[in-house]
């Protein structure tokens, strides 16, 4: 564990993700300018692809980092039985949901690390949905465009805002955190589809730790309280494959669940692959 990682355990995580999220959203030029042109700088984005190319447009740090693509920078695989990858990024880890001696569903983290799908969603049962099945976790960069999207057609059934910590998602502490995916905040978004239920699981991370919906807006903040379950049932809110479904203001990590015998991961995925929205995450082959 590097000496950042470990510091990451005593620093006081919501504070300074609060302090992160009103910077990223404060209007003062001086201040806006200087954190996208760093960005841009440091991390190389490419913002010939944006619907708006001039960083100077953008009202406010989080206004770019939210930024839309310009039409056609993203296209979905034509293949009518390819579920999609659900945003820019890359593969921190995808594979079987396996079954340990507990019994349980477990999500391979990094080598040594894992945690249950129970615990990732917040709910046994929902977690018993997906024994057998595969899941895909996309890290998505400051670079990276961070809207979420449908993999799959989909009704939306619920939401469940699973509070915790808010480490960092980079991969030292990927590596070397415990369950950390099923530690840090996050946004769980169920959906029923033609072939079953699909669970999307926004992630957050220090400093970076907002997710908005495009049903119901802001979703994180607030941080921490109890466990909050939103019954969409009956409301029909249905989303088509690849339409736009969340964002991240700030950015971090998606999960992707589908239950067993469903669909086969792409063959082409692999740790620290890099993915582009639309392109194949799995094929299906049962509905």
């Amino acid at each position: 564990m590097s000496p950042v990682t470990a510091l990451t355990y005593v620093l006081p995580h919501r504070l300074l993700s609060s302090l992160a999220r009103a910077l990223a959203y404060s209007r003062m030029p001086a201040l806006k300018r200087w954190l996208i042109e760093t960005v841009v700088r440091r991390f190389g984005v490419d913002l010939a692809e944006a619907a708006e190319p001039d960083a100077h447009a953008y009202a406010s740090f989080n206004a770019f980092f939210t930024r839309a693509l310009k039409a056609g920078a993203r296209a979905p695989d034509p293949d009518p039985r390819a579920l999609l990858m659900p945003a820019d990024g890359r593969i921190s880890q995808c594979g079987a949901i396996t079954a340990n001696a507990d019994g349980m569903g477990r999500v391979f983290q990094a080598k040594g690390q894992s945690f249950t799908t129970a615990e990732l969603l917040g709910d046994a049962d929902a977690a018993a949905l997906f024994d057998g099945g595969v899941f895909a976790t996309v890290y998505l960069s400051p670079k990276d465009y961070h809207r979420v999207h449908m993999p799959w057609a989909g009704r939306l059934r619920e939401t469940v805002h699973v509070p915790g910590r808010l480490f960092s998602v980079g991969p030292d502490a990927v590596r070397s955190v415990p369950r950390l995916f099923a530690r840090n905040e996050r946004l769980v978004c169920h959906f029923d589809t033609d072939f079953g239920p699909m669970a999307v699981v926004m992630v957050g991370a220090l400093l970076v730790s907002g997710v908005e919906t495009v049903w119901s807006g802001v979703e994180i903040p607030p941080y921490g309280g109890p466990v909050t379950v939103k019954d969409y049932r009956g409301e029909g809110i249905a989303l088509e494959r690849f339409a736009e479904m969340a964002r991240f203001n700030y950015g971090s990590t998606v999960i992707v669940l589908l239950p067993r015998g469903v669909a086969t991961l792409a063959t082409e995925l692999a740790p620290e692959s890099a993915v582009k929205l639309g392109q194949r995450l799995a094929t299906l082959t049962s509905a």
